[in-house]
């Protein structure tokens, strides 16, 4: 995303969820306990904007996504969103089902890591904001569950049917999206679902040890791969190794990488700068 802004300035108090940021790690959590940080309209919206600011800041270096209390999020609040949309005319509706796609793509497309740190529910729209992720962290409470089938919706939503086949396989996919059950956090890590199963109560803690090595390290080798995984999903193996050629090429014009051989030189550790 481009860092050129406009006359707006940083939003500095978002009402539907909270930010933090600490040292070039920023802490996003949803915070809604009592409703299992079931998302509104609003959240969405907040999530799109706030994915936005972050991308077009050069401070943030990773990302942790959280929920606060008893689980990570319960996906679309039944009342606010599923009541209200059954009032909703075509073009209505086709407005929000394109604002949720576009967090998912802002979480794809943001040029930082994205780390979910998952305890208990991460149900429909939570499933797949986890999955959206570079790195999905949870406890042995996690359980996750694309439940769009079970209210009468397409498996396929918010780019489920893209995303999760290329996570976990066709087959698991297919099963996991079709029929809606609840996969737990053993299964998850067995089938590829996580990325780190860590032990009670610790998913958020291994989640921002994770950030805070990924914010020290090398940030623009670390968007550029971000990139090259998203972009390239699609491409012929040729395509692949010439945008991985143009890729490495810039990348061995930048500090960092110059900076890599004197600390070898030098029989130290590198000074990332993210440049």
């Amino acid at each position: 995303m481009s860092p050129f802004t406009g006359s707006a300035a940083r939003t500095s108090d978002w009402r539907h969820l909270r930010c933090e940021r600490t040292d070039g790690v920023a802490t996003v959590t949803l915070a809604r306990p009592e409703k299992l940080n079931a998302l509104t309209f609003g959240a969405y919206a907040d999530l799109r904007d706030l994915l936005a600011e972050l991308s077009r800041e050069k401070s943030v270096r990773a990302l942790v996504l959280a929920g606060e209390g008893r689980g990570f999020c319960s996906g679309g609040d039944v009342d606010e969103i599923i009541g209200a949309t059954l009032s909703m005319d075509t073009g209505r509706l086709l407005d929000f089902n394109r604002m949720t796609g576009q967090v998912v793509r802002a979480v794809r497309e943001c040029p930082f890591p994205v780390i979910a740190a998952v305890h208990g529910v991460a149900a429909g729209a939570g499933a797949v904001l986890a999955l959206a992720a570079d790195f999905r962290v949870a406890d042995p409470s996690a359980r996750f569950a694309f439940l769009f089938t079970q209210v009468g919706l397409s498996g396929g939503d918010m780019g489920a049917a893209y995303l999760l086949p290329r996570v976990v396989g066709l087959g698991h996919a297919t099963r996991l999206l079709m029929l809606g059950e609840p996969v737990r956090a053993a299964e998850a890590e067995r089938i590829g679902l996580i990325s780190e199963l860590t032990e009670n109560g610790r998913a958020d803690e291994a989640a921002q040890a994770l950030a805070r090595r990924l914010a020290d390290g090398p940030a623009l080798a670390h968007a550029q791969t971000k990139a090259l995984l998203t972009a390239e999903l699609d491409m012929p193996l040729a395509a692949s190794v010439e945008l991985d050629a143009s890729t490495q090429a810039l990348l061995m014009t930048g500090e960092d990488y110059a900076e890599f051989h004197a600390a070898f030189g030098e029989r130290r550790a590198p000074k990332w700068r993210g440049r």
